[in-house]
Parts: C-alpha cells; sequence; structure tokens
C-alpha cells in the first residue's frame, strides 16, 4: 500500500482509471435492468466515462487549491462543485443521447437534468475518495516526521548522557601528560598519548546509539584503563573475569567506561594504597540474558538510594541507568549493592543481542 502512495500522480491515474471503470460497469448493469439497447448504449457510457474523466480531473485542481483550508471552506465547496457539475454532466449527457442512440428526442427543461442526482452522487463518491486519499497519506507523513523527531530527541538525549563524562577525563588525562612531561618522563608520555589517540578514535568511530559486541567493548575499556594505570601505576589492580560465550554479545558502546571512571575516581584514588577492580561477564537464562558485573574496593555510597546525578559519584551510575532506560525500557536490570566490609558492585542485566555478520569490525 505505501509502494503505491509514493507517486502521487500515478495513484491519481490509477484511482481515476478503476473509479470510472467501475462507474461504466454500474451504468451498464442499469442499461441492462431497464431494457437498453446495448449495442448503442455502450458508446454513451464510454461518453460518459470522458466527461466524468475531465470533471474529476478539472474537481482535482480546485480541491488542491482548498485541501489545506478549514473543514467547513471543503465541505461547502465539495458540495457546491459536485452539484454544479452533477447537472452539467447531466444536461451534456442527456443532449448527447439522441446522437448516439436511435429513438430519443433531446429532452426539454427540467428533464435535462433527469440524472443530475445519479451523477452527483458519483461526483461526491470521487471527492470522498480524494479527500481520504490525502488525509490518509498526511496522517502517515505526520506520524513519520513524529517517529523521526522521537528518534532525533532519543539520540540527542543519549549523545548528551555518553559525553557528558568525557571532557572530565580527557582534563585530567591531559593534565597527566603535561606533568610526564615536565618531569622528563617522555616514554610514560607517549604512550599515553598513543592510548588516549586510540581510545579517542574508538569513541568517534562508535555513536551512542549503536551498539557493539562485549569484547569490542572491552577492548575500549583496556585503553582506558591503560591511560589510567599510567597515572596510577601500581595502586591501580583490574581482575578480569569474562565468560568466551559472553563476548560476541552486543551492548550499547562505552556503556562500561563511565562506571570505571567513577570507580577510579571515588574507590580508587583516594586511598594511598589503591584498590582493585573487577570486570565480570556471563550469559545467564539458557544463554539469553547477558549479564555484566562491575565491583570495585573502594568506600563505597553511604546512601545508595538516593545517588545524586549532578555532580558527585552519582553522575556516571545516573547517565548509565538513564542510558540504559533509554535503549532497553523495561527489560534490563541496574543493580548497585555494598559489598563487606567495603566496596561497590553494579550489575547491569540486558538481553542477550548477537552481532550479525555483516556488522563485524576489527579495531
Amino acid at each position: 500500500m505505501n509502494k503505491l502512495f509514493i507517486d502521487r500522480g500515478r495513484t491519481f491515474w490509477i484511482f481515476q482509471s478503476v473509479g470510472w471503470l467501475g462507474y461504466g460497469m454500474v451504468r451498464m448493469f442499469h442499461g441492462m435492468t431497464v431494457g437498453q439497447p446495448m449495442a448503442d448504449y455502450y458508446k454513451l457510457i464510454i461518453v460518459a466515462i470522458a466527461i466524468g474523466l475531465l470533471m474529476t480531473s478539472g474537481m482535482r485542481r480546485v480541491y488542491h487549491l482548498v485541501r489545506g483550508l478549514s473543514l467547513p471552506v471543503v465541505l461547502v465547496t465539495s458540495i457546491v462543485l459536485c452539484s454544479v457539475l452533477g447537472l452539467l454532466f447531466s444536461s451534456i449527457e442527456t443532449a448527447i443521447v439522441p446522437m448516439l442512440m436511435d429513438g430519443f428526442e433531446p429532452p426539454v427543461g427540467l428533464a435535462r437534468f433527469g440524472n443530475a442526482m445519479f451523477e452527483a452522487t458519483a461526483l461526491f463518491a470521487w471527492t470522498a475518495i480524494y479527500f481520504g486519499y490525502h488525509y490518509y497519506t498526511g496522517f502517515q507523513e505526520q506520524q513519520e516526521q513524529a517517529l523521526k523527531a522521537t528518534a532525533m530527541a532519543h539520540q540527542a538525549q543519549l549523545k548528551m548522557l555518553r559525553y557528558q563524562l568525557n571532557p572530565h577525563f580527557l582534563f585530567n588525562t591531559l593534565n597527566a601528560i603535561s606533568t610526564m612531561v615536565l618531569e622528563n618522563a617522555r616514554d610514560d608520555a607517549n604512550k599515553m598519548v598513543t592510548k588516549l589517540s586510540a581510545f579517542l578514535r574508538y569513541t568517534l568511530v562508535n555513536q551512542p546509539t549503536q551498539k557493539v559486541t562485549l569484547e569490542q567493548e572491552l577492548y575500549a575499556l583496556g585503553l582506558y584503563l591503560d591511560i589510567e594505570k599510567v597515572r596510577f601505576e601500581d595502586r591501580l589492580k583490574i581482575e578480569y573475569d569474562i565468560d568466551e560465550r559472553a563476548k560476541p554479545m552486543l551492548i550499547p558502546s562505552l556503556i562500561l567506561q563511565p562506571l570505571i571512571e567513577n570507580a577510579i575516581k571515588y574507590g580508587i584514588a583516594p586511598s594511598m594504597d589503591g584498590g582493585t577492580i573487577s570486570v565480570k561477564a556471563r550469559t545467564m537464562v539458557d544463554g539469553r540474558r547477558l549479564v555484566i558485573e562491575l565491583s570495585d574496593t573502594g568506600p563505597g555510597i553511604q546512601d545508595i538510594e538516593h545517588i545524586k546525578s549532578q555532580s558527585g559519584s552519582g553522575v556516571g551510575i545516573a547517565n548509565t541507568r538513564e542510558r540504559l532506560a533509554q535503549i532497553y525500557p523495561g527489560d534490563h536490570v541496574f543493580r548497585i549493592t555494598n559489598l563487606l566490609p567495603q566496596g561497590l558492585s553494579i550489575t547491569i542485566d540486558v538481553p542477550s543481542e548477537r552481532e550479525a555478520p555483516a556488522m563485524a569490525r576489527s579495531y
């Protein structure tokens, strides 16, 4: 149906042909029921169809002008136009009948409008189809525009949520590189610049609405953690426990980095001895769910139920929660738990999705 409505000019003539062909069949059936001589009557029907085609082509131009006006104006225009053209249609048809069929005298007076009711009804039916088609296609276009606007707003919100922490991370990294240069730690500075370049390239390639495999996400996370390990050295320890079956599963790009950044800033950095960050991933429920757990050995969060999202340690957590809610509405789990004797655990549970072969990329 949508393919049919793509070209409005073609659609108009399809409706014209089918509609007036149906009109001709109705007239033919009517002539048979009243005993008209069909050998000549079909000529009248062909002429009537030609008149109808000419009239409705003109009506199309008039309706195109009034289509955007108020409903009362459209209704009044349609009624007046169909009534006048119905009278004209009937007068032309009855004037032609004696030329096409023997035994018919030219009608006089009101007899010339004997078919006006039938012809006006046919034109009213054509009008209803015309406006019905345009209102339908207009409604479809409005729906498409609304969906596009919603999608654009959705993407804009995801971009805002993902990039909110990036300036802070970039500032810290550049500040650390500057310190290394001043201290003549050129090898470390060069290593950090290389890692930062690779990490930023990854963030540019992958859009916030895009999903990547867990293996690709861990690659990006490794780049980020390598940068942080240059800063923290032995104070930052990383542990991985990744199920091989979980690696091909899809997750939103850079969904883990804000949580790890949050753990380093508030769980590892304040401690003189540093700490450990653990990353675990596995499939559950016969492979239908992907569960990722991030934990650190920091002090945890005092009031988990009221995490602040405007500033402080709640920014990364709040942003990730919002992204998951946007991408997996009603079909995800985001759980935060304080560990004993200390530490914080964040669990993400989302539906398992596998990457299609055509989507595969290398990094």
